[in-house]
């Protein structure tokens, strides 16, 4: 009777656990499949950001397509003070690359020829924002962001990459 009993016992725990992880499974998969969704469509955006801004700085333009845009006078800006606690500065040259198939293209340049010294600003504030470590181990982003000023300044399309020259640290 005893063995008959542990049996029972045991098979009604079976099946109330059944029961239990039936229940669990109905309640929790469809939540789990909610946020795998969400973050599949955070993934995909913050992708599509990713390559939005990295597609105008790698040559989806035709080169014939692009003019460059130098600026004369190299940027001389004290950078941001990092761990070092030191005071160091960058000199460099800034040349726009800018779509001459852009639909406001003349509009769009007459802009940038007016406002060159509001240009010139942001430039000077992106690259004052970052320490001589970042600056030195990253350029790569340094130009992406003052891609994205640039960008923010004339709209997407009509300045697609940044190139510097005579890069000089101290």
């Amino acid at each position: 009777m005893k063995k008959n009993f542990l049996t029972f016992l045991t098979l009604a725990l079976v099946i109330v656990n059944l029961v239990l992880t039936v229940i669990m499974a109905v309640a929790i998969v469809p939540e789990t499949k909610k946020a795998n969704e969400l973050i599949t469509k955070i993934a995909d955006a913050i992708d599509l950001d990713m390559q939005s801004g990295d597609a105008a700085s790698t040559g989806d333009y035709d080169i014939a397509q692009l003019e460059d845009y130098p600026f004369t006078d190299s940027f001389t800006v004290n950078l941001k003070k990092g761990e070092d606690g030191k005071d160091h500065y960058v000199v460099v040259g800034v040349t726009l690359s800018i779509n001459k198939e852009y639909k406001d293209y003349n509009d769009k340049k007459a802009n940038l020829e007016a406002n060159k010294e509001t240009v010139k600003g942001r430039i000077v504030s992106v690259l004052s924002s970052y320490t001589y470590e970042e600056f030195r181990s990253d350029e790569s982003a340094v130009k992406l962001a003052i891609l994205q000023a640039m960008q923010d300044l004339f709209g997407k399309g009509f300045v697609v990459n940044v190139e510097f020259s005579n890069v000089m640290y101290q």
